[in-house]
């Protein structure tokens, strides 16, 4: 014998629940929204600014745990790239040669400085790739922008730079360049550079976030834009008399790490004068950070429900 299945009437005195249809009106009218739903575009950047307390203090708690463990503390911050300079310096300033066109006691303040300009910017992206990935704890039991987590990398980066800004300041006077009045262009142009490493910070914080073997792939390109961006050599220089297509050399030049590095060497080093630089580097600087930085953002704050599930 089949059964039929009825369902109960409420009971009495029970509100009538509204039909399916309405409830979407009901949630509306109530100020109700979806959990996890992207908010409009100004309303990110709104809700962005509000956790700018949490970004800054953020970024400070990485930078002062980043080398807890080690000795020497944060020492590191400023020993890891001067190793590092050390390092291009022998292997490409003395065994390569690769100080072609550069005068010698210029070199070293050449080399260190671009050491230190584009590890900036790889530093930002390697942080970035992992900004979500890295960080699912956080991103799963709080609510907030979840573009707080690569701009505080990216911010994070900002501060260690300073740090090596320092030592630069050293070798620079070391090697007869007093500071000028030309030294203030570092701050416009390491701020363009901040905003540029800050959109690579986001687009590749979306992309680790679905794709995490990214950070194992990132280190090899970021190998090669350095070695294309003459962190130790200077491109004009080097290309002079080879049988380069034109639009390769310019390429080489108007790519944005060699464009940020070229302004803060023309800013510090009295004899790297404008021949070295391309031209409209001014204006090469400002699109880039634009072009990363609004692109980024917006392609972050895309996927902005996504981050942290499945």
């Amino acid at each position: 014998m089949s059964q039929v299945l009825h369902t109960p009437p409420p009971a009495p005195g029970a509100p009538t629940p509204p039909p399916e249809g309405d409830l979407a009106a009901l949630a509306a009218r109530h100020g109700l929204t979806v959990s996890g739903a992207r908010p409009s575009l100004a309303e990110y950047v709104r809700q962005l600014w509000d956790r700018r307390h949490f970004i800054l203090a953020f970024s400070r708690a990485k930078l002062t745990a980043q080398y807890s463990q080690a000795k020497l503390g944060q020492l590191w911050q400023v020993a890891t790239p001067l190793l590092n300079a050390a390092v291009y310096f022998f292997i490409f300033g003395l065994l390569l040669g690769a100080n072609r066109g550069i005068p010698k006691d210029v070199y070293v303040p050449f080399l260190v400085t671009g050491v230190f300009v584009f590890t900036f910017t790889q530093s930002s992206v390697l942080a970035g790739v992992r900004a979500i990935s890295g960080n699912l704890g956080l991103v799963r039991a709080l609510h907030f922008p979840r573009a707080s987590l690569p701009v505080s990398f990216a911010l994070q980066q900002l501060q260690q730079l300073l740090f090596s800004m320092i030592v630069l300041v050293v070798v620079m006077v070391a090697s007869g360049s007093l500071p000028a009045l030309s030294w203030l262009l570092v701050v416009p142009a390491l701020l363009l550079q901040f905003v540029f490493n800050t959109g690579l910070a986001l687009v590749f914080a979306r992309m680790g976030s679905k794709t995490p073997d990214l950070a194992q792939l990132m280190p090899f390109v970021l190998r090669t834009w350095m070695y294309a961006s003459g962190v130790m050599f200077s491109i004009p220089a080097m290309l002079h008399d080879k049988d380069v297509p034109t639009w390769l050399a310019d390429v080489l030049q108007w790519n944005p790490a060699a464009v940020y590095m070229d302004l803060v060497r023309f800013a510090m080093i009295d004899e790297y004068g404008s021949s070295y630089l391309p031209p409209h580097v001014w204006a090469f600087a400002v699109g880039w950070a634009l072009l990363a930085g609004v692109i980024g953002f917006v392609y972050f704050w895309k996927a902005e429900e996504k981050y942290g599930r499945g």
